[in-house]
C-alpha cells in the first residue's frame, strides 16, 4: 500500500514537472518554436521580436559622426517666412441678434478627428445662426474611451472666446431635455439629420438643416466628421475656423499641468542616469540659457495602422497571417491597399515606417544617441520588442509612463483622448516635431505648429519607402538621399490647395503676410 502510494506521488509529481517543462520551453528556447508561429499566428505572432530589416544601415547609423555645423543647423528655429495668424483675437463676423435654434452634433473618431468636427460645428452653428451645443463625443469603438468634452477641453475658456460669433451653451434648456444620443439611437427621429454628405457646402446646411431647425427649434447632426467643406467657404467662416482651432480649443489645467510636467523633465538633464550623459546632453542641446531642447516623435504604428496598410514589416509569415486575421474581423477584408504588393505599396509612399525606418530616417538627418526624444504613441505593435532597434539608436528616449509616476498618470491612464490630448500639448512645446506617419495627429500638429512657425519634419514617404526596397544602399549614400530629399521639409510655409484641410494648412485662409 505504502509503496503504491510512493510510486503515484512521484509519478504524480514527474508529470507536472513535465507540464511545466512544455510550458516553459516556448520561453527559454523561442527558436525552436518558429514553426508553430507560422501554424497558429493569433499565438506566437506577437511573442518573436522581427530581426532589424536594414541592418547594415543600423550598424552604420549607431556609429556614424554628426558634423557640429549639421548639428547647429538642424536645431535652428525656423527663420519668419513672412506669414503671421490673421484671425483677430476679436468679433470676426458679429453675433446674430436672434439664435435660430440649439445645434447639437454627436462627433465620432479620435481626439484630433473630433477637435477639427468642433471647429467645423461652430461654423456650421454660424451658417445658421444656431445655438451650439458643447459637442457630444462618440465612445471611441477602437479604444472605447468615454471621455467627455468637457474633461479634455476648456469650456469656460471656450464659451468666452467664441462669446461675441456665436452662443454657446452647455446644456439644453428643460424644454429640450429629450433631445438625446439615446433618444436617436432608437429609431428615425425628424429632428436628427443623418445624412449630411461629406464636405457639404453652406448652401447645403441652409437648403436642408435650417427648415428643420425652424420647423423644431432644435436639430441633431450625426454622424459629424469631415461634413463640411474647405473650398468656396466665405473667407470670415474660414477665418472663424482657425480661431476655434487655435484660440478657443484649449485643455482643462489637468491635461495642461502633466503637460510641462513633462515639458521640464524633457527639457532637464536630471532624468538621464549617467553623469557623463548629462554634460554631453546639455552641452549638444543647449540653446544658450541652460535648457535643453528634445524631439516629439510621434510614432503612428498601432495594429489597426499595420493592418490598414497591408504591408509587410519585416514579421514573417505569422505576422502577415495575425495582421490579414485582423483585417477581415474588422473590416471584412475590404482595404484598397491590399491589391497591390508590399513593394508597389512602398514605392508609393503608402507603408507606414516602423520604429526602425523612423529611427534610420532620424539618424541620417542628424539626431543621434545624445538626442532627447520623447514618443507620443497610444500603443505600439508589437510592443518593446518592436522598438528595439528604435531604442538602440535613441537611448535617451522618453514617453508618459517613463517620466511620470503612477499617482501622475492615475487621472488618465486608460484614457486614450486624455493619453492623446497630453501628447498633443508636448507636441506643441517640442523644439522639432516628426510624424512616421500621415494622420488625424500628424494633420492637427503640423497645421498647427505652421500657424506658429515651428520647425516640423514632414518625412518624404515615397522617397524613403524606395531607399528601404534598395538593400544594397550604403550608409552615406542613405544618408545623402534623406538630406536631399528633406530640404524645405521642416515646417516652410505650404499654401493650402483645392480640397485640402485648412486645419493642415492654414495659409493662406487664415494666415496674412506679415
Amino acid at each position: 500500500m505504502t509503496k503504491s502510494f510512493f510510486y503515484q506521488y512521484h509519478s504524480q509529481r514527474g508529470a507536472v514537472y513535465a507540464a511545466l517543462l512544455v510550458l516553459l520551453f516556448p520561453a527559454l528556447w523561442p527558436a525552436l518554436f518558429s514553426p508553430l508561429g507560422h501554424a497558429s499566428p493569433s499565438m506566437f505572432s506577437e511573442w518573436n521580436a522581427p530581426k532589424p530589416k536594414h541592418a547594415s544601415l543600423l550598424k552604420a547609423a549607431l556609429n556614424s559622426e554628426i558634423p557640429n555645423k549639421q548639428k547647429s543647423e538642424l536645431w535652428a528655429p525656423l527663420v519668419p517666412q513672412g506669414w503671421k495668424p490673421c484671425a483677430p483675437s476679436e468679433s470676426i463676423t458679429g453675433r446674430p441678434v436672434k439664435s435660430s435654434g440649439f445645434i447639437q452634433v454627436f462627433l465620432d473618431g479620435g481626439l484630433n478627428q473630433q477637435r477639427m468636427g468642433i471647429c467645423d460645428a461652430v461654423a456650421v452653428a454660424k451658417i445658421l445662426n444656431a445655438t451650439l451645443v458643447i459637442p457630444h463625443l462618440e465612445v471611441n469603438p477602437v479604444w472605447q474611451d468615454s471621455s467627455s468634452f468637457e474633461e479634455i477641453f476648456d469650456v469656460d475658456h471656450f464659451i468666452n472666446v467664441l462669446k461675441d460669433e456665436i452662443s454657446v451653451v452647455r446644456e439644453l434648456p428643460p424644454e429640450y431635455e429629450w433631445s438625446t444620443r439615446e433618444y436617436y439611437a432608437v429609431a428615425i427621429r425628424a429632428t436628427r439629420i443623418k445624412t449630411t454628405p461629406v464636405h457639404a457646402s453652406a448652401n447645403w446646411y441652409i437648403e436642408n438643416v435650417l427648415p428643420v431647425l425652424q420647423s423644431y427649434g432644435i436639430v441633431a447632426i450625426a454622424p459629424f466628421s469631415h461634413r463640411l467643406a474647405f473650398d468656396n467657404m466665405a473667407g470670415e467662416l474660414q477665418r472663424l475656423r482657425c480661431k476655434v482651432n487655435f484660440q478657443a480649443l484649449t485643455f482643462v489645467p489637468r491635461i495642461n499641468g502633466l503637460g510641462e510636467t513633462l515639458v521640464k523633465r524633457l527639457r532637464s538633464p536630471r532624468h538621464v542616469h549617467s553623469n557623463e550623459f548629462i554634460q554631453e546632453v546639455v552641452d549638444e542641446n543647449d540653446d544658450g540659457d541652460g535648457t535643453g531642447k528634445y524631439v516629439t516623435l510621434h510614432l503612428r504604428f498601432d495594429k489597426d495602422m499595420a493592418a490598414h496598410s497591408a504591408c509587410d514589416f519585416g514579421g514573417g509569415k505569422a505576422e502577415r497571417l495575425a495582421l490579414a486575421k485582423y483585417r477581415q474581423v474588422i473590416w471584412q477584408g475590404r482595404v484598397m491597399n491590399s491589391q497591390f504588393t508590399d513593394e508597389e505599396l512602398r514605392n508609393q509612399g503608402r507603408c507606414p515606417m516602423t520604429p526602425e525606418e523612423i529611427g534610420l530616417l532620424l539618424a541620417a538627418l542628424g539626431f543621434n544617441n545624445k538626442t532627447r526624444l520623447y514618443l507620443a504613441s497610444h500603443k505600439v505593435y508589437g510592443g518593446e520588442a518592436r522598438i528595439s532597434s528604435l531604442r538602440k539608436l535613441f537611448p535617451l528616449m522618453e514617453n508618459k509612463k517613463s517620466l511620470l509616476s503612477s499617482e501622475e498618470l492615475a487621472g488618465v491612464e486608460g484614457k486614450a483622448s486624455l493619453l492623446a490630448a497630453v501628447d498633443y500639448y508636448v507636441s506643441m512645446r517640442s523644439d522639432i516635431f516628426i510624424s512616421a506617419s500621415p494622420g488625424n495627429m500628424h494633420n492637427a500638429v503640423v497645421g498647427h505648429r505652421t500657424y506658429e512657425n515651428l520647425k516640423t519634419i514632414r518625412p518624404n514617404m515615397a522617397l524613403l519607402g524606395q531607399l528601404f526596397l534598395n538593400r544594397s544602399l550604403e550608409w552615406s549614400e542613405f544618408q545623402r538621399e534623406v538630406q536631399a530629399g528633406h530640404r524645405g521639409r521642416e515646417g516652410q510655409i505650404r499654401l493650402r490647395k483645392p480640397k485640402q484641410s485648412i486645419y493642415t494648412y492654414p495659409a493662406s485662409d487664415c494666415m496674412c503676410h506679415a
